[in-house]
């Protein structure tokens, strides 16, 4: 059975640089690409050498999103919880939902400017 990795996800909001904004400061991640797209839009990808996160934005995307319509939420595994739940704060955002459970990360999830849910974690 062949071995297989999530290469990256796809993601539209109403404004990609203040969504990868956010993420680079949230994750540390860098820039690998940005630039126009189909429709009128603009694509970042955020992330690191194995995966990123397609951030796409066009002047129809109207953000507003409603979870579980497709996606229920992106987790994201940082290494300190506390500081990550501080930047979301300090951007305004409110975290929620805080748990701990097996194998063991405890977590916390937010909804971005789009209503896009995020979960973060750690295992630290």
């Amino acid at each position: 059975m062949p071995t297989a990795r999530l290469e990256h996800v796809n993601i539209s909001v109403t404004d990609a640089d203040r969504t990868a904004t956010l993420l680079e400061k949230l994750t540390g991640w860098h820039r690998r690409w940005e630039g126009p797209a189909m429709n009128g839009g603009h694509t970042i990808h955020l992330g690191n050498e194995t995966g990123y996160l397609a951030i796409y934005s066009n002047p129809s995307v109207s953000g507003g999103f409603v979870k579980g319509v497709p996606m229920n939420h992106i987790g994201i595994a940082v290494e300190d919880l506390d500081a990550a739940e501080a930047l979301i704060v300090a951007e305004g955002l409110k975290p929620f939902s805080h748990s701990q459970y097996e194998p063991g990360p405890r977590s916390f999830y937010f909804f971005d400017r789009d209503g896009i849910e995020f979960e973060v974690v750690s295992y630290e």
